[in-house]
């Protein structure tokens, strides 16, 4: 969906638009999931005996299984993390215990939002020099919608792209609508899977900005990144000087 528009675009070669992805790009998210779950796991332990990384395994497999039907967010975590729980518990856990896990989830909705060191300015510098700006972000409409918002940054992009899912249908579109040909389009997110392979494939420009934490369902094998030619980067700091010599 897009939440805004206006697009405006810059004359010559070289990049003209550079999309960025939201959560653990531009704002700190996964952090907050990776905390989420030492309390999930801290809650159903008593319910498991042996290794505990069972339940590890048993959240992982649940998510995977309810991508399709729940799609991504914190609302679908929480559900994902009910369900673990009678699973894990077999059907002993309690009111009280599924009451605390929808507290995680409420606390990861009502999490404040929290630029990445660098974010602002560097967003505020390439706004100047005539980039045009967009987010591409998956997750719930309203979360996303409440993160750009909270975020400071809104009035900085020419669009917002909340979409399902991020995939090589996906950014074709995004790019047509955007009226941008993927040699002229720029990618940076934290996930090979989704800001960066995608991309590369469409023949659009992508930049790799890892962060501390990678979801489990957002690792891709080093051999499927290593085929993909695409740019790495230690810092958002960075991404001017990769965009002047990409237009150089």
């Amino acid at each position: 969906m897009t939440l805004a528009s206006g697009a405006r675009s810059i004359g010559g070669n070289g990049i003209e638009v550079v999309a960025f992805d939201g959560d653990d790009t531009l704002w700190h998210s996964e952090s907050h999931f990776v905390d989420a779950h030492a309390r999930f796991v801290a809650l159903v332990a008593p319910y498991v005996d042996g290794d505990p990384t069972v339940i590890d395994e048993r959240v992982v497999a649940t998510e995977r299984a309810n991508l399709a039907i729940y799609g991504y967010g914190a609302k679908a975590f929480t559900l994902s993390l009910i369900e673990s729980a009678i699973d894990l518990t077999a059907g002993r856990v309690t009111s009280g215990e599924i009451a605390a896990i929808l507290d995680l989830g409420k606390r990861l909705l009502d999490q404040p939002v929290e630029l990445l060191e660098g974010v602002d300015e560097v967003v505020a510098r390439l706004d100047d020099d005539g980039y045009r700006l967009i987010v591409v972000t998956k997750g719930d409409l309203f979360h996303q919608e409440s993160k750009v918002a909270g975020s400071g940054l809104a009035d900085r992009f020419a669009r917002v792209e909340i979409v399902s899912e991020k995939d090589v249908a996906t950014y074709r579109r995004v790019m047509g609508e955007a009226g941008v040909a993927p040699e002229n389009f720029l990618m940076i997110g934290n996930s090979v899977r989704s800001d960066i392979l995608p991309v590369v494939e469409l023949g659009g420009h992508a930049a790799h900005l890892p962060y501390v934490y990678t979801w489990e369902l957002e690792h891709v094998p080093d051999a499927d990144a290593e085929r993909m030619g695409f740019h790495e980067l230690t810092s958002i700091r960075q991404l001017p000087e990769l965009l002047d010599r990409l237009s150089g």
